[in-house]
């Protein structure tokens, strides 16, 4: 560590996005003046994106909260202590808790995934609260990718992940990882992957409604109509069955199904389909023969088919296509992560497991549970329906509801009618602006780093630990500290002591790895007792987990003082195959078939014979962004980043140029935005990016303020069009109408 006067360089493993690329960063004092690449780090070997090189403006923005803020009787906010701000969270929280147990609810946004104090301290938290209202963006653009691989493999976090480095073929649906840097997949250095792909004699398939970064350098643009994805798949399949095109003989014997599941898809054929994805019959048995006829192929699918109307059908279509062509489970096809601190696809289970889905469903309509929480479109309606259980109270930890939810206006709606609100945040944003006390985390450069969570996406086994570069200051809380103290207030035990309590988080966390490295709680305790807090108990994982010393009965197994004595990170080597000990299913095999999924095909079907609206709005990526949260500090080149693509047909036929204003409505409300002409997108697709819509009073974000773009989550209904197995709301596929307007529309 270095005190505030002293000059330091240190590792830095960038906390920003699921690339979790190896910076190397230069202070002075506590200001980071200099963010550069490792190019010694195991697993980014040298590459970051422009929101990792943008480390130190984020850390260093001025509109940054640093000190604790309390809301004033006229509204506004004013600087407190701590003791000020946890004196008034303890004279208003507890009747949330204990006089009407479950009406506060907690939301933590992408954030706190990526930092190892909420990985391990979030869930003291919602337990001593003892609410079942958790929400995250996850149901926003994950769950049914979670739900097809808890259905097919056990686990919602274990997913199999594409071997990228040692395919020869890659599909790629719904996910543009040159401007993303990757998704559900941990591979830094996305265009370097791609281009060795090329290199090799391999070849890349994108599909997607918009020719992005990604499918500019593709060997073939599928150009599909959005939320068709799963009938795509289906045609693929069918092809694969008519024409013999599957491989048992590498499919693992561990999978029943096989023949059902192509059974399935003989009537989904290149011509029965090819209406409905707005593409043509002949490319969809291009695409099959081709992924096939590979010696290693991979599907892999992100945000695009999660965000759609039949989420989880494609997600599942997705590993289907992968098995049958007998690609699942050996280089160069899907397989699965050993992550170095333990997890879901490592720890033993007892038989039969449960199911992390429906296990209690939402008050309002009876949405089911996934992993933990329920759906983010019962957030507002939870908060504004009378009723015993109403949600009257919130914490929110890194996240921005209001601009990462769909329909915004009922989101900031509900926040205006709660009656207590605490959030643990950097910033006055669209959320914070109406919370009652917001309690602002320390800097990035006083914590130490693994990613736990994301460990499970890499494609390659490494570990990587990076330490932190400086301590506390004075008036500074470390992150992990706050959860407790909040935690602590729940429990109606307000004073006791912050280390009594990590002790006791510990103890249990102890007896847990001891149990996983088969000595005495004891002995696990007596290892890791030099050490508090996160690094305590990522140290406890670590020796406990898969290449772990077992707290000294393996000498030369991993510790953190070891990964801490490697900066750069050690290489554990490629992904191998881990049938069938990877399994989490009840009978521990995997069934092609799962009920839940295949109930939901007499819906598919249906879809043959609609008519599509006009025009569907879409998502898309931006390099410098990251939903909402970094766009005051990142700002975007111009204003019109955040404006609406069109094609240049389309803009035709309604009689609209490059730089007209346009209303876009959808049936819930309507936005204003910047035109801009675009040939990228398919006819009858047009194209927001999310986020946006930093207006309203009480901002305190100056920069992101001046340049507010459009609010696409306001187009996003919350009630009627759902994702059918997991509620999961539909942002790609919404139906709109976009007609020039001299009006605002916030």
């Amino acid at each position: 560590m270095t005190t505030a006067t002293e000059t330091v360089t240190g590792h830095r493993i960038c906390p920003l996005c699921e690339s979790a690329c190896g910076l190397l960063l230069e202070l002075d004092g506590r200001s980071i003046v200099r963010v550069a690449p490792n190019p010694d780090d195991v697993m980014s070997a040298g590459h970051s994106c422009a929101k990792g090189l943008g480390l130190g403006r984020i850390e260093g923005d001025p509109d940054r909260i640093r000190t604790p803020l309390l809301r004033t009787p006229g509204g506004g906010f004013r600087e407190a202590t701590w003791d000020e701000a946890f004196a008034e969270i303890e004279r208003r929280l507890p009747e949330f808790v204990v006089g009407d147990p479950g009406s506060c609810a907690v939301y933590h946004g992408n954030p706190a995934a990526h930092h190892l104090d909420a990985t391990f301290y979030l869930g003291e938290l919602i337990g001593a609260v003892g609410t079942r209202n958790v929400y995250s963006p996850a149901s926003v653009d994950t769950w049914p990718k979670n739900l097809a691989h808890m259905l097919l493999y056990g686990t919602g976090l274990g997913l199999s992940l594409p071997d990228l480095d040692r395919t020869d073929h890659l599909l790629i649906l719904g996910s543009n990882p040159m401007v993303s840097n990757g998704s559900t997949v941990t591979a830094p250095g996305m265009h370097h992957r791609l281009q060795a792909l090329r290199e090799r004699g391999g070849t890349l398939v994108v599909v997607d409604p918009v020719r992005t970064r990604t499918a500019e350098v593709a060997d073939l643009h599928v150009p599909i109509r959005p939320g068709t994805d799963a009938l795509f798949l289906l045609g693929v399949l069918s092809v694969i069955a008519a024409e013999g095109l599957a491989r048992p003989d590498r499919v693992p014997d561990v999978v029943d199904g096989l023949d059902e599941v192509l059974a399935l898809a003989r009537e989904f054929t290149p011509d029965a389909v090819a209406e409905a994805c707005g593409i043509d019959a002949a490319l969809i048995r291009t695409v099959a023969r081709g992924f096939a006829g590979a010696s290693a192929a991979v599907a892999h699918s992100r945000i695009g088919t999660c965000m759609q109307e039949f989420g989880t059908l494609a997600n599942w279509l997705v590993e289907v296509l992968t098995i049958v062509t007998g690609n699942l489970d050996r280089p160069g096809g899907a397989m699965f992560s050993l992550p170095a601190a333990g997890g879901q696809n490592t720890w033993p289970v007892t038989r039969p497991p449960t199911l992390m889905f429906d296990r209690w469903r939402s008050r309002v309509r009876g949405l089911p549970e996934a992993m933990g929480e329920l759906p983010a479109v019962c957030f507002a309606e939870e908060i504004l329906t009378p009723g015993p259980g109403r949600t009257r109270a919130l914490i929110t930890l890194a996240g921005n509801p209001a601009r990462s939810l769909p329909n915004s206006g009922a989101i900031e709606e509900a926040l205006g009618a709660l009656e207590f609100m605490v959030s643990v945040d950097c910033y006055v944003n669209e959320t914070t602006r109406h919370a009652d006390v917001i309690l602002p985390p320390p800097p990035v450069t006083t914590r130490g780093h693994h990613d736990v969570t994301l460990s499970h996406f890499q494609i390659r086994n490494v570990a990587r630990y990076t330490r932190p570069l400086q301590g506390l200051a004075d008036g500074e809380l470390a992150e992990w500290q706050i959860l407790l103290r909040l935690a602590a207030i729940a429990k109606g035990t307000p004073h006791r002591a912050v280390e009594e309590l990590d002790d006791e988080v510990a103890a249990v966390a102890a007896r847990r790895a001891a149990k996983l490295a088969g000595c005495e709680p004891e002995r696990a305790a007596e290892a890791t007792a030099g050490r508090r807090g996160p690094e305590r108990l990522l140290d406890l994982r670590l020796r406990s987990g898969p290449y772990g010393d077992r707290f000294g009965l393996d000498p030369g197994g991993l510790t953190l003082a070891v990964l801490e004595d490697n900066p750069d990170g050690i290489d554990h080597g490629p992904l191998e195959p881990r049938l069938p000990e990877v399994l989490r299913t009840p009978d521990g095999r995997i069934d092609l078939v799962p009920e839940m999924i295949t109930a939901d095909l007499p819906r598919l079907r249906s879809s043959l014979t609609r008519t599509p609206p006009d025009l569907l709005l879409i998502n898309r990526r931006q390099r410098r962004g990251m939903n909402s949260w970094l766009h005051n500090a990142l700002p975007q080149p111009d204003g019109g980043q955040s404006a609406l693509l069109m094609g240049p047909h389309d803009a035709a036929e309604r009689g609209l140029v490059d730089g007209d204003r346009v209303a876009v409505a959808s049936r819930v409300t309507t936005v204003s935005a910047e035109l801009r002409i675009d040939d990228a997108l398919r006819s009858g697709v047009v194209s927001m990016p999310h986020g946006w819509g930093h207006d309203g009073p009480g901002l305190r974000t100056s920069r992101s303020a001046s340049v507010p773009g459009s609010n696409y989550n306001a187009l996003v209904d919350d009630t009627t069009d759902l994702e059918a197995l997991t509620a999961s709301p539909i942002f790609n596929g919404v139906a709109v109408t976009v007609t020039r307007t001299s009006e605002e529309h916030p």
